[in-house]
């Protein structure tokens, strides 16, 4: 594959807003992976982006280590204060 060619693939596929180990929150209440409910509001971390980054799985703190797989309607980036 030649230099030319992977820069055009690059700028020509769509690119997610949503990177891996973004800090996100939900806005939806989700089941995970293991089956707990996980709450709307909670924050949790991208750990994986999916199918051009229309789905994640988000990593939580709780239940220790739950892990969702959601779509990318179900959470925002969390908004931090400027320093």
């Amino acid at each position: 594959m030649s230099v030319e060619f992977a820069y055009r693939i690059q700028h020509t596929t769509p690119q997610s807003l949503l990177r891996e180990l973004d800090d996100v929150v939900l806005m939806v209440a989700v089941v995970s992976d293991d089956g707990d409910a996980i709450p709307a509001g909670t924050e949790g971390t991208a750990v994986s982006v999916h199918d051009g980054g229309q789905t994640c799985v988000v990593e939580f703190a709780e239940p220790e280590g739950a892990l969702a797989t959601v779509e990318l309607h179900e959470i925002r980036p969390v908004e931090r204060a400027a320093l």
